[in-house]
């Protein structure tokens, strides 16, 4: 039996594009909350962003307790370091009530809120999931969503410079 399409981890991801990223600063602010999933997520994107030229020095990482607090942590380093973006990084498993939505729904409305408020485009790598099965294959699975996440970072940093 085919499980429901909620459970269905999406494979259409749109393919990395080749940008460099020598010369480009990217935050990384990631939960600390369900910590081995995010630092798989963390690694992922760092790899991802090395590869692509940017130093580490380019790369500040800082820590929140959780998803919930990734606007502000984000907020709080943009106002200290001048980045072309930055990664929001969090992993929410459904627990037994709607908290997980909650947590969800304001982290990502933040987000959107603090990149638009900044002028600097913020990636919100929040992975929602329904069991921690789930949040597994999609943090260390067959699908790399830190490189995504990373992917879609370095193509807005470009697009931002472009622009500006």
């Amino acid at each position: 039996m085919d499980a429901p399409l909620f459970f269905v981890m999406s494979l259409d991801a749109p393919k990395h594009l080749s940008i460099s990223g020598a010369g480009l600063s990217i935050g990384i602010v990631a939960s600390r909350y369900n910590s081995e999933l995010v630092d798989a997520l963390v690694e992922q994107v760092k790899t991802r962003l090395l590869a692509a030229g940017v130093s580490e020095a380019g790369l500040p990482v800082v820590r929140v307790p959780g998803a919930n607090e990734l606007p502000s942590g984000v907020q709080l380093l943009l106002r200290k370091t001048r980045l072309d973006a930055v990664v929001a990084l969090g992993v929410v498993i459904r627990g037994g009530t709607l908290h997980y939505e909650l947590v969800s729904f304001a982290a990502s409305e933040g987000l959107q809120r603090v990149a638009l408020d900044a002028g600097v485009p913020v990636i919100a790598g929040v992975v929602v999931a329904e069991t921690t099965a789930q949040a597994e294959d999609r943090c260390r699975g067959v699908i790399n969503r830190g490189a995504e996440f990373a992917g879609a970072a370095l193509e807005m940093a470009e697009l931002k410079r472009k622009l500006s």
